[in-house]
């Protein structure tokens, strides 16, 4: 994975804002931000646009966001999603990380995902166990998982991304060649969606 962001230069901090043909996205680096580090994938996984989200659950606009995806992937059967557990804000967000990753081995993390955004005030680890009980997840065995190699191996993909592309934060949006940050709105991520098949297909 190093090896292959190595390759890519540093070039998509250059790249995000600019259209497609002036100064696309390393093909090693879209592949390592959408096919690498065992990441979370919602909708369509065969589907032909890859968006891709940064986040963390201590992110009050990550928190916000989660109903608005749901629409844009309700309403775009094409769409694949991945998600990029990016903990930026503290134990507490690691924390959350390290369980939502671990929930699907249990197949809840979409669930799991959903109700550690509902978490009122910061992620932490009781409120993290609390919410893992309330989708009835096995909070033993998510204990354990959360210590696997994967799960450690892409928080730790996760984080090289994010410093190799200068993300200014969460969340971050990236589709094709472009990206959005900060809370949006379902018509900006449509946009981003639809410019991305614009431009890559």
């Amino acid at each position: 994975m190093q090896a292959g962001l190595a390759l890519a230069g540093g070039m998509l901090a250059g790249a995000l804002p600019a259209r497609a043909q002036d100064n696309p996205m390393p093909e090693v680096l879209r592949e390592a931000l959408e096919r690498q580090g065992d990441a979370p994938v919602l909708g369509n996984p065969e589907g032909d646009i890859t968006l891709t989200e940064f986040f963390d659950y201590n992110c009050s606009f990550c928190r916000q966001t989660v109903p608005v995806l749901q629409k844009l992937i309700q309403g775009d059967p094409q769409l694949r999603v991945v998600f990029r557990e990016w903990p930026i804000f503290g134990e507490g967000s690691l924390f959350a990380a390290q369980a939502s990753l671990a929930s699907l081995q249990q197949g809840k993390y979409w669930r799991f995902h959903v109700e550690l955004m509902k978490i009122r005030g910061r992620a932490e680890e009781a409120s993290v166990l609390r919410a893992a009980k309330k989708v009835g997840l096995d909070v033993a065995r998510l204990r354990k998982d959360m210590e696997a190699d994967k799960v450690l191996a892409h928080i730790d993909h996760s984080m090289a991304l994010a410093d190799h592309m200068a993300l200014a934060g969460t969340p971050t949006f990236i589709a094709g060649n472009d990206a959005l940050f900060g809370q949006q709105r379902l018509k900006d991520l449509q946009k981003l969606v639809e410019q991305a098949r614009t431009d890559l297909l």
